[in-house]
């Protein structure tokens, strides 16, 4: 009874750190192939919509690789701190209503961004766009 005690001790010790060995493993993965924002000083033209009038539309410069920093520079955003980064609940000082199921959907170069204002990359002569969408199954 001993040993059997002895071996699913090991074992489980074993698997621990095995999971351990793994998890950073695919963190240091994605940290060298997540895509990476230009270096140095890079054109931003930036546009608010809201019910599909532009309510904001600024050109600026920013050293910035990644769009969060870039905007929080500008005092463009406000949002929550979640466990994916930033959710974006204020756009140029207009605050998305959740009640109305209201939330900023972020665009970059026309296209729905497949990520989050903290991973998005930045390149010279990017198109930045937050929309406010209401209804959660409305986006483009």
């Amino acid at each position: 009874m001993k040993k059997t005690s002895k071996n699913n001790t090991r074992n489980i010790i074993i698997s621990i750190a095995a999971l351990i060995v793994l998890a950073a493993l695919f963190f240091t993965a994605y940290q060298l192939l997540r895509p990476r924002g230009a270096e140095g000083n890079k054109k931003i033209h930036f546009t608010v919509l809201v019910n599909n009038e532009t309510i904001k539309s600024y050109d600026f410069r920013t050293d910035a690789e990644y769009l969060r920093q870039a905007l929080e520079e500008e005092n463009l955003i406000e949002g929550d701190e979640g466990t994916y980064g930033l959710w974006v609940t204020t756009v140029a000082g207009r605050k998305a209503d959740s009640g109305k199921e209201e939330w900023w959907a972020l665009y970059k170069n026309d296209k729905l961004s497949m990520t989050g204002v903290d991973d998005t990359p930045l390149e010279d002569n990017d198109s930045i766009e937050y929309r406010l969408t209401v209804g959660y199954d409305d986006a483009d």
